[in-house]
């Protein structure tokens, strides 16, 4: 079966990571993304390390599926034909710094001209609005600026950046859908405003919740979580595991299993909320406990007593586990050049329109003649007429 989002067309002008993750996700759900690129080089993206057979690894693992075309933007033939495909898609991405699409002539007023219907996304490191619009930015600042990098490492330590970069392609692309619906109800389309910042700081919404409560600015806490303990990483005899006992009747159980009754009636640790607050005092207690079994003899223990663990798996783990494998959550893609690769699947699972991952990145310009001539109805003749004016 085709995708929810056959029949949906996106023209996209992104670049580097989060526009192309967000157009991934839309592709990913059965659209047609066709990809605007210099002539030449390609998207930035394509020159990121380490290679597999001459391919960018880092530009596959976010723009498979896609479509390209080359066009020399500064050049009025590319423009024209710009405003021609703008005719005939549904949806257009961006991810320049703000103002940069205006100079180009490519603003959401000039395009929705074009196209009235046309959901017009714009994602970019601090919005289109407000006093830090024109500064750059790459997720790494958006990370430090929008509070992540303060909560995320361990207590006195350095702080420490996340370790994947998803927020503003993955509210982009819930937004965009979002619009998509509402326009089959009232014919319009609209402008999307997405920054990184805002990404960040709407997902550090536990940690301003807290703050807003109680006044104390939220710190780095390592693994565990600032309402309940156990609910952390913990060191076992041969690696790490990750303990939950969110019941108490599952910390009972578990000081039972490890031989430890007698820390049920501590008054230290009467409670979660008893026990982060004795916090200095119970960890080393806890990791002494955790450190007499392996990982996998604890899982066995905890699993059979129905208390929430799982391993801290590598990545090495992740992709061969049979569960991943099962889960369709590592896919095998085909590249005109370098063959069969595998990348990360998609989560999202349907019972009808059911999702399938086909097609690596593309190369720059593979798909150039197809889409001219098949949307515009250009010749080869003319085709070769604008590859040779370096306008293609």
């Amino acid at each position: 079966m085709p995708g929810p989002l056959e029949g949906v067309t996106v023209l996209s002008f992104a670049q580097h990571l989060a526009g192309p993750f967000c157009t991934m996700l839309l592709c990913d759900l059965g659209a047609e993304v066709i990809k605007i690129e210099p002539p030449g080089t390609g998207d930035p993206a394509r020159r990121n390390f380490p290679f597999i057979e001459g391919i960018s690894s880092y530009f596959l693992s976010i723009n498979r599926g896609q479509e390209s075309i080359p066009l020399n933007l500064r050049d009025e033939r590319a423009k024209k034909l710009v405003f021609e495909l703008v005719k005939q898609v549904d949806i257009l991405v961006e991810n320049y710094r703000p103002g940069v699409m205006k100079r180009l002539g490519f603003s959401y007023e000039v395009i929705s001209k074009e196209n009235p219907k046309i959901i017009y996304a714009s994602i970019s490191g601090f919005g289109q609005k407000g006093p830090y619009t024109l500064k750059p930015a790459f997720d790494m600042i958006a990370q430090g600026m929008g509070g992540t990098v303060s909560i995320t490492g361990e207590p006195g330590r350095p702080p420490v950046r996340v370790g994947f970069s998803i927020g503003a392609g993955l509210f982009s692309a819930i937004a965009i859908l979002a619009a998509l619906h509402e326009s089959q109800k009232s014919g319009k389309g609209q402008w999307i405003d997405v920054a990184m910042v805002d990404s960040q700081v709407a997902l550090c919404e536990n940690a301003c919740a807290r703050y807003f409560a109680t006044g104390e600015i939220p710190k780095p806490l390592g693994s565990r979580h600032p309402l309940m303990t156990p609910f952390q990483v913990v060191p076992t005899k041969d690696g790490y595991m990750v303990l939950i006992t969110v019941p108490e009747e599952d910390f009972q159980k578990f000081c039972n299993l490890a031989g430890r009754g007698d820390l049920i009636s501590d008054s230290r640790f009467q409670s979660s909320k008893d026990r982060v607050a004795n916090y200095e005092a119970f960890e080393p207690i806890l990791n002494a406990i955790t450190k007499t079994k392996t990982t996998a003899e604890w899982l066995t223990l905890l699993e059979q007593a129905e208390i929430m663990c799982g391993p801290v798996n590598n990545i090495a783990q992740v992709v061969n586990d049979p569960h991943i494998k099962e889960r369709g959550m590592i896919a095998e893609v085909t590249h005109p050049r370098a063959g069969k690769l595998r990348v990360a699947g998609t989560p999202m699972k349907f019972s009808r329109t059911e999702t399938e991952i086909k097609k690596a990145c593309p190369d720059v310009g593979e798909h150039t003649a197809e889409i001219l001539s098949r949307m515009l109805g250009m010749s080869s003749e003319y085709l070769e007429e604008l590859r040779k004016g370096g306008v293609i």
